[in-house]
C-alpha cells in the first residue's frame, strides 16, 4: 500500500515536471519570436554633437531600444557606418550626424530636427 502511494506521487511529480518543461520551452519560443520582430535602432553619432545627444535623450525618454556608437572614438563602427551609407547609395559629401539604421533603412538628420525625431518613432 505504501508503494502504491509512492508510485502515485512519483507519477504526479513526473507529470508536473514534464508540463513545466513544455510551458517553459513554449515561453522561450514566444520570447525569441518577439525579439526577432523588434530590432533595436542603431545610432551612429558623436558625443560632441548636440543633435546626437538630443537623439539619445529622445530615444531614452520614449523607451525605444537603441544601440549608440560614438564614431569619433570607435573607428570600427565609423567604418561600418560609412560602408552602410555607400551600400545604401547615400552621399558621403553631406554627411550629417546622427546617422540612424532602423528597419534596414539608413537616414540622417538633414533638415528639420523634429521631423527627424518623428522618423525614429514611426
Amino acid at each position: 500500500m505504501k508503494g502504491f502511494f509512492i508510485g502515485i506521487l512519483f507519477i504526479i511529480a513526473l507529470g508536473k515536471v514534464s508540463f513545466a518543461q513544455i510551458e517553459a520551452s513554449s515561453l522561450k519560443i514566444d520570447e525569441l519570436t518577439s525579439q526577432k520582430k523588434t530590432k533595436p535602432i542603431i545610432v551612429y553619432g558623436s558625443d560632441t554633437c548636440h543633435y546626437c545627444i538630443d537623439t539619445k535623450s529622445f530615444l531614452t525618454d520614449n523607451k525605444i531600444d537603441f544601440i549608440y556608437y560614438d564614431v569619433d572614438v570607435n573607428l570600427t563602427m565609423q567604418r561600418e557606418m560609412l560602408i552602410k551609407m555607400q551600400k545604401a547609395g547615400k552621399s558621403l559629401d553631406n554627411l550629417s550626424l546622427p546617422v540612424v539604421h532602423k528597419n534596414d533603412t539608413l537616414f540622417m538628420n538633414s533638415g528639420d530636427f523634429d521631423t527627424f525625431l518623428k522618423r525614429l518613432i514611426n
